[in-house]
């Protein structure tokens, strides 16, 4: 715990003037696991333990001279009439290290898309897991079957930081033995499913133990609170070091009357997807190949300057070309090689070529199984693309890790299946670029989320 913790600390403050700022800026991360697992009351207590919430507030979820934790955060009426989480609560809040941004994921079944949205955006994610579910006098415990599941999730997301929390120590017979136990049965699954855990903590969301204050001892565990991790976790890395790849979500046409062309030349604003934009960039269209150079490049506050991967940018070109949302802008293709023979045309290779064909992972959330021939809805960056499922190769087993033959994946499955797109699309894998690698599966009729794609 202590060595992962250093580790840790050190990735996060890191030497550097950028390391330092990412470390003061905001960490965003999710609270996941089962249903009832204390997820709502652990944030709770973290925003009143922090001081982060006022007191007319603080009153008005008070019963009968006990805070309501979890009403901090379920906000629907829905939530407050079933006493679950429904859709995602975000919530701010700051200690004198760290400022940080939670999203309470829903832990039901039925709202697993919900928990997908907020971990695609986390820099990390604490999972609950409630002791007095689990048979904890057993050294070879199972664990529930959402515990894994959205552990699974968030891995395979890439969430960079994974810390599990195990809550309501404080109302079994032995407490120590049972996050022993507890402990144990995590790391396994998580070395067997290839997962890298940040920190173990044994909490009591309801007393505070170990959640912003630690409670030395407790449990036979000596390290550092919760909150105390949190503010020692990195940021996930932006993809800085690949080809530019900028997916352009709107068109600005300047309304300027000046007779410096310049002025009159469309601005393409959008959040760079992987490496970086300045001017004299050179840069390919997609899907049309046209070739242009980047003349000048806006940040989110209109201040000429160049921008990384992550951040918000306005790209004008140095000629006017045929863009349109959804189309993307690209690093230029590296120099074509000398042929072979004088029969033999050059060829450019593309930094991110047009791929029909995708092997992809799928997380699926619809409440209608996956099936093959089945078309759907496909939107990559801002464009969207009819899908195709040609094949489902296997469907990963929640409770082995086995990949199992399947025909078709049912409502919560993960599984890796085979897709046609209607047309080329700039797709990686999801392993070398997050935004190039993700898809979303819409219902055609429905117009439901269904599934997630992450490409191989």
């Amino acid at each position: 715990m202590t060595t992962t913790i250093e580790t840790i600390a050190a990735s996060a403050v890191s030497t550097g003037e950028n390391s330092i700022n990412d470390h003061i800026s905001a960490l965003r991360f999710i609270t996941c696991g089962s249903v009832d697992d204390g997820k709502s009351t652990l944030i709770g207590r973290l925003l009143v333990d922090s001081r982060a919430v006022l007191q007319d507030h603080l009153a008005g979820v008070t019963r009968s001279g006990e805070v309501d934790l979890a009403q901090l955060t379920d906000g629907l009426s829905s939530e407050r009439e079933q006493g679950i989480t429904i859709d995602v609560a975000y919530r701010y809040f700051a200690t004198e290290e760290r400022k940080f941004i939670i999203g309470d994921a829903p832990g039901h079944e039925q709202y697993t898309r919900n928990m997908v949205t907020a971990a695609s955006q986390a820099d990390a994610a604490v999972v609950l897991v409630d002791a007095t579910k689990l048979d904890w006098q057993n050294p070879q415990l199972e664990l529930l079957v959402q515990t894994r599941r959205h552990s699974l999730l968030v891995h395979l997301l890439r969430v960079h930081s994974l810390v599990f929390a195990v809550n309501k120590l404080d109302a079994v017979a032995d407490p120590s033995l049972a996050f022993t136990n507890i402990r144990a049965a995590l790391l396994r699954f998580a070395q067997d499913a290839g997962i890298q855990v940040a920190a173990t903590v044994p909490v009591s969301a309801l007393k505070g133990w170990n959640v912003v204050n630690p409670h030395p001892g407790w449990c036979g565990y000596q390290g550092h609170s919760l909150l105390q991790v949190l503010e020692l976790l990195p940021h996930t890395p932006a993809d800085t070091q690949l080809p530019l790849a900028f997916p352009v979500q709107w068109v600005e046409k300047s309304a300027s009357s000046s007779a410096d062309t310049r002025q009159g030349r469309r601005v393409f604003w959008g959040r760079v997807a992987a490496g970086s934009v300045a001017p004299g960039a050179q840069v390919s269209l997609f899907p049309s190949g046209q070739k242009a150079v980047v003349a000048q490049v806006l940040d989110h506050a209109r201040r000429p300057t160049g921008v990384d991967a992550g951040s918000s940018a306005g790209i004008v070109l140095d000629r006017e070309v045929d863009v349109s949302r959804g189309d993307w802008i690209l690093a230029a293709p590296s120099a074509a090689a000398p042929a072979d023979d004088e029969f033999d045309a050059p060829v450019e290779h593309s930094a991110w070529p047009g791929r029909r064909e995708i092997s992809a992972t799928v997380a699926w959330m619809d409440d209608e199984p996956l099936v093959v021939g089945r078309v759907y809805w496909a939107l990559h960056g801002h464009r969207w693309v009819k899908a195709k499922v040609r094949r489902v190769v296997h469907c990963l087993n929640i409770h082995t890790l086995a990949k199992e033959g399947a025909h078709q994946l049912e409502p919560n499955a993960i599984g890796h299946v085979e897709l046609v797109l209607q047309e080329p699309l700039p797709v990686a894998a999801f392993e070398q670029a997050r935004v190039l690698g993700a898809l979303i599966l819409v219902d055609q009729a429905s117009h439901k989320t269904a599934g997630a794609v992450l490409a191989h």
